[in-house]
């Protein structure tokens, strides 16, 4: 089953300082029907202007990820780290039993990111934070891992069974994904157009929930950029 989400059915706040899409219920906006999609809680495609962001707030069991598309996103915390990420760089942090982090904008230009929220595996887990980058370029017409539970140098660790791949793929290119029975994947647009399964056309920003598909088959309509994530 493909259940398709048009950018246009996200729900969108304007702060000024932040402009903020969100896929799922989050914060002062609650829909029954976006609650969660297995241990994915939240999707926020966000826009933050210079010199503004997200003041010293406080987390508890969540796994969070940022993956910035343009500009620069500086995050600090109660635990002593800092770090400045660009496009190409992702910040994973486990707040555990709490964490107190900010998420600014240090740069001239207004930064773009993708928040995620998943559930833990487990509750109460020491609180940690960490940053990696990836060759954009390594992203070519080819499912590129990220983030996973099975980590490695350039690939973020999360305390969960899922992992987020990237891809950057040439139009008419094609890419099979398959998965074991039961899972769940979760696609989003990031610039371009691509078919899934030759069935459901996906635009720029639009969405994706699959279940009770194990084999998906991937075909980019034009130039496309795309976030895929396996999920319990």
């Amino acid at each position: 089953m493909i259940e398709v989400f048009p950018a246009s059915s996200r729900h969108r706040a304007d702060l000024g300082w932040l402009t903020s899409n969100l896929s799922f219920s989050f914060a002062d906006y609650y829909d029954p029907k976006t609650v969660s999609f297995g241990p994915m809680r939240v999707l926020n495609d966000d826009f933050v202007v210079s010199g503004s962001g997200f003041g010293m707030h406080p987390h508890r069991n969540m796994e969070i990820v940022s993956i910035v598309l343009e500009g620069e996103l500086q995050h600090q915390d109660s635990t002593g780290h800092t770090a400045v990420t660009t496009f190409g760089g992702v910040q994973r942090m486990t707040a555990g039993t709490g964490i107190i982090h900010s998420e600014m904008n240090p740069g001239e230009d207004t930064v773009n990111f993708l928040q995620m929220w998943f559930d833990p595996e487990e509750n109460n887990l020491t609180p940690s934070y960490q940053t990696t980058q990836y060759d954009p370029s390594l992203m070519k017409n080819i499912l590129l891992p990220v983030v996973s539970k099975n980590s490695s140098t350039n690939v973020s660790h999360i305390h969960q069974d899922l992992t987020i791949y990237l891809s950057d793929l040439e139009a008419g290119e094609v890419l099979n994904y398959e998965q074991a029975e039961g899972r769940r994947i979760f696609v989003f647009i990031i610039e371009g157009s691509l078919w899934l399964n030759e069935k459901e056309l996906l635009n720029k920003r639009d969405s994706a929930r699959i279940t009770s598909t194990s084999a998906l088959q991937l075909i980019a309509a034009d130039h496309t950029r795309f976030m895929l994530v396996d999920l319990p």
